[in-house]
């Protein structure tokens, strides 16, 4: 059931991304989307390591829209400071403690922090990353809290 829904989401990503529906086109589609299914198999037979996707759907979805909204804050505080002719850069490399329980919750927050502009996730280590950020404010701690916050609560517990 799972290579069938790989398959299916694959195909979907391919046709909607293409945009173009010419009998070679969705033919090579169709070629590629077996070719990585068959890579996926092949990597599962050789390590048996798989990524469960445990997270709440509604919550993700609130925490995407609640993203896009501060990546568009983000890029118009970062486009006054590259058009200021002072440019007041204050760069800094700090760490910022996570509280992500799973691998993917992890991965969510320090990609979530790198789409933001202005700001990069350099390094992970246990408990924290280190980021840095193009124009450092020590309010800054606070907005990574706050997201730190949100990507923790679209986790879905563990069940025992």
């Amino acid at each position: 059931m799972r290579v069938i829904g790989t398959a299916v989401v694959l195909a979907g990503l391919w046709l909607l991304m293409s945009g173009v529906y010419t009998t070679m086109v969705v033919g090579l589609g169709a070629v590629s989307v077996v070719l990585v299914v068959y890579v996926l198999q092949r990597m599962d037979t050789v390590d048996g390591d798989r990524v469960e996707i445990r997270l709440k759907p509604l919550a993700s979805v609130g925490y995407f829209i609640w993203l896009l909204a501060e990546i568009a804050k983000s890029s118009w505080s970062v486009t006054r400071i590259v058009l200021s002719p002072k440019m007041p850069i204050v760069q800094h490399l700090f760490s910022v403690p996570h509280t992500q329980k799973t691998d993917l919750g992890q991965v969510i927050f320090a990609n979530s922090i790198t789409l933001t502009p202005g700001t990069l996730t350099v390094e992970t280590d246990l408990g924290y990353f280190l980021v840095h950020a193009l124009a450092y404010a020590p309010e800054d701690m606070d907005a990574l809290a706050d997201m730190d916050g949100r990507v923790s609560a679209i986790e879905h517990p563990k069940v025992a």
